[in-house]
């Protein structure tokens, strides 16, 4: 929760220092939620290849985890952490598995929004 909050406050060091414990993984109480958060603020630092690797994790993980939201979330974190490491073509291919996903999706939501304008600056 310390690390939930450390991200809305904008604080993505201090949730990488809450979460660096092997102890906050992918265990069934957290359901790769502390994997996910983790991911997330090292993207909020512009640690690129870190983020990419734990969302990695999420996805190496899927069938321990599904279906929660966070492995199609896994998928577009990959594509923004490949972009910051300036691998387009992964970025590309992440976001595109990320719309697969989300194909059946209202297209107002925010985050399928910000997605496809995000994807639009890679092409």
């Amino acid at each position: 929760m310390r690390a939930r909050l450390d991200l809305q406050r904008g604080n993505a060091a201090k949730a990488i220092d809450d979460l660096h414990s092997e102890a906050f993984q992918l265990g069934f109480v957290e359901a790769g939620l502390p994997v996910y958060l983790r991911a997330s603020a090292y993207l909020q630092t512009k640690q690129g290849a870190e983020a990419a690797a734990e969302f990695q994790k999420i996805l190496d993980y899927r069938g321990a985890l599904s279906p929660l939201p966070y492995l199609s979330l896994a998928k577009l974190g990959q594509g923004r952490a490949y972009a910051l490491t300036g691998d387009a073509a992964k970025s590309r291919t992440a976001y595109q598995d990320f719309f697969t996903l989300w194909k059946d999706a209202d297209p107002d939501i925010p985050i399928l929004k910000q997605a496809k304008a995000e994807y639009a600056k890679l092409q």
